[in-house]
C-alpha cells in the first residue's frame, strides 16, 4: 500500500542524507553519470533531440554526464525498469514515465518525491505555479506532495484535412464542436467501399483507455476524480460513450468498425485515407511535415452539445520526469539539475516546437521560439488552449492492474467479443473495487 507514514520516513531519511553527504562535483574523478531512460509514442527524431539536450547540459554542468537510453514504449519502459530493479539492478537515475504511474512507482518505492528538491529552491511557489494546473494534477499525491515534473506532455486533439472539408462543402475554419456534428461531418467526408473514411479514432488494440476517457468525460463523468481509490467505470456515461464509439463504425459507418490502431492512424491521415482523426498533439510536427494538404486542428468534440453548442472533453496525457530511489544522494542532486534543465522554459519551448508536445510552462510560450512558431502555425496553440477544459488523466492506486482491467474490457467490447456493455462494465467495476478495497 502507498503508505503516508512510509513516505514521511523516506522523505526524512533523504533530507538527512542530503545534509550529511556533500553534493558538489569537484573533480574529474567525481564525475557523475546519469542513466536517463525515455520512451516515445510518436514519430520523429526524439533520440537525436535528447542527445543534443544531453550535450548542451553537459557543457553547462561539468562533472555530470547524461546517458540517454531509449527504452521503447511507455509500457516497455515500465516493464524494463521493474525487471531491472526486481532483479537486483539499480535502474535509471531519471526516467520519463507516464504521469499516471505516480502511485504505482511511489508504492513500489522506485522513486523519490521531487518536492524535497523544490522546497530547497529560492522561490518554490513561482516554479510550481508556472506549470499549467491541468498538467500538474497527475504529479501530486493526496497530500499535495509533488512526485514528478511535467515534460513530455500532451492532450489528444482532432486533426482534420481542410482541403477535404472544402471539397465536401464544409467550412475549413469550423471543425465539429460536438458528437452530432462529428457524425454529420464524417458522413459527408466518407467515400464508399472504404476508399476514404470520414473519421478514425485510434482506439483499436491494447490501450484504448486514453481516447475512451475523452468520450466519457465529454458525457459529464470522468473515470477518476480526486481520490485515487475510486474509479467510475460502471456508469451511464461510460456505457453511452462505448455505444457511441461502436456506432461510429457499425451504424454511421464513418470509420472502420472497432476503430483503428494507434500507430497506423497518423499515416492513414497524411496519406488521405482519413479526413479526420483523433490522436495526440505529440504527432503534430510529424503530421505537418508529412501532409501535402492544409492540416486543421481542433478540440475533441466527443460529447453531446451543451448550452453553448459544444461537447468538448479531453484528458491530459504523456510523460513526467521521475528521480529514482536507488540512486545515491549525489546522483539524485545531479538528476534534479537535469530535470530542471529539461523543464526549463527554453528547453520546453524547443521541445514543443520540434515534437508538437505541449510546452508545460506558461513562460515557455513567451519565448521567441513559440511566439514565432504559433504566428506561422496556429495549430500549435490549440492543445495548449484546450488545457483550460482538460481533465485529470486516469490514474489510481494499483494503476497498472486497474488500467489492464479497463483496457481489456473496453477492447473486448470494441472488437465485438462482448456485446452486453452494461454487464461487461459491471463485472470490470467489481474487479476494480476488489483491488481498491484496501485503500478505501
Amino acid at each position: 500500500m502507498f503508505s503516508r507514514d512510509v513516505c514521511r520516513r523516506l522523505y526524512g531519511v533523504l533530507a538527512v542524507l542530503a545534509v550529511l553527504v556533500p553534493l558538489g562535483v569537484t573533480s574529474a574523478q567525481d564525475t557523475i553519470t546519469l542513466d536517463f531512460y525515455y520512451p516515445t509514442a510518436v514519430d520523429g527524431p526524439i533520440a537525436q533531440i535528447l542527445e543534443e539536450y544531453a550535450q548542451q547540459f553537459e557543457a553547462e554542468n561539468p562533472g555530470i554526464d547524461v546517458n540517454p537510453i531509449y527504452t521503447g514504449s511507455y509500457v516497455d519502459t515500465r516493464q524494463a525498469i521493474q525487471t531491472e530493479i526486481q532483479g537486483g539492478g539499480t535502474g535509471p537515475d531519471v526516467a520519463v514515465m507516464l504521469a499516471t504511474d505516480i502511485f504505482s512507482l511511489a508504492e513500489e518505492g522506485y522513486v523519490v518525491p521531487v518536492q524535497q528538491f523544490i522546497d530547497q529552491m529560492e522561490d518554490p511557489e513561482a516554479f510550481v505555479s508556472d506549470f499549467y494546473e491541468s498538467l500538474m494534477v497527475n504529479s501530486v499525491d493526496e497530500e499535495g506532495t509533488i512526485w514528478s515534473i511535467p515534460f513530455q506532455r500532451s492532450t489528444p486533439i482532432l486533426y482534420y484535412n481542410k482541403d477535404m472539408f472544402r471539397e465536401a462543402g464544409l467550412d475549413p475554419e469550423q471543425p465539429p464542436r460536438n458528437r452530432d456534428e462529428l457524425v454529420e461531418y464524417a458522413q459527408k467526408l466518407t467515400l464508399p467501399n472504404g476508399e476514404r473514411w470520414g473519421l478514425m479514432v485510434a482506439i483499436a488494440g491494447d490501450f484504448p483507455i486514453w481516447l475512451f476517457q475523452s468520450f466519457v468525460m465529454a458525457n459529464g463523468q470522468n473515470l477518476v476524480e480526486e481520490s485515487p481509490a475510486k474509479v467510475y467505470l460502471n456508469t451511464p456515461e461510460a456505457v453511452d460513450a462505448l455505444k457511441f464509439l461502436i456506432d461510429l463504425g457499425s451504424t454511421y459507418r464513418v470509420q472502420p468498425e472497432g476503430g483503428t490502431s494507434w500507430g497506423d492512424t497518423p499515416t492513414a491521415f497524411t496519406s488521405g485515407q482519413a479526413a479526420m482523426i483523433y490522436h495526440t498533439v505529440g504527432s503534430l510536427t510529424s503530421i505537418l511535415q508529412n501532409a501535402d494538404f492544409e492540416v486543421g486542428v481542433g478540440y475533441l468534440p466527443s460529447g453531446p452539445a451543451g448550452e453553448d453548442g459544444t461537447g468538448y472533453g479531453t484528458p491530459t496525457g504523456g510523460g513526467n520526469l521521475y528521480i529514482f530511489a536507488n540512486s545515491t544522494p549525489e546522483e539524485q542532486e545531479a538528476a534534479w539539475k537535469w530535470v530542471q534543465f529539461l523543464a526549463s522554459p527554453e528547453i520546453q519551448a524547443d521541445w514543443g516546437a520540434k515534437t508538437g508536445y505541449i510546452a508545460a510552462r506558461r513562460s515557455a510560450w513567451e519565448t521567441d521560439i513559440l511566439q514565432e512558431l504559433v504566428a506561422q502555425y496556429p495549430q500549435y496553440a490549440v492543445a495548449r488552449d484546450q488545457l483550460e477544459i482538460a481533465g485529470k488523466e486516469f490514474t489510481s492506486y494499483r494503476a497498472i492492474d486497474v488500467q489492464n482491467i479497463i483496457n481489456n474490457t473496453v477492447s473486448s467490447i470494441l472488437a465485438g467479443e462482448r456485446t452486453d456493455i452494461e454487464t461487461a462494465l459491471a463485472e470490470a467495476q467489481a474487479q476494480i473495487d476488489s483491488l481498491l478495497a484496501e485503500y478505501q
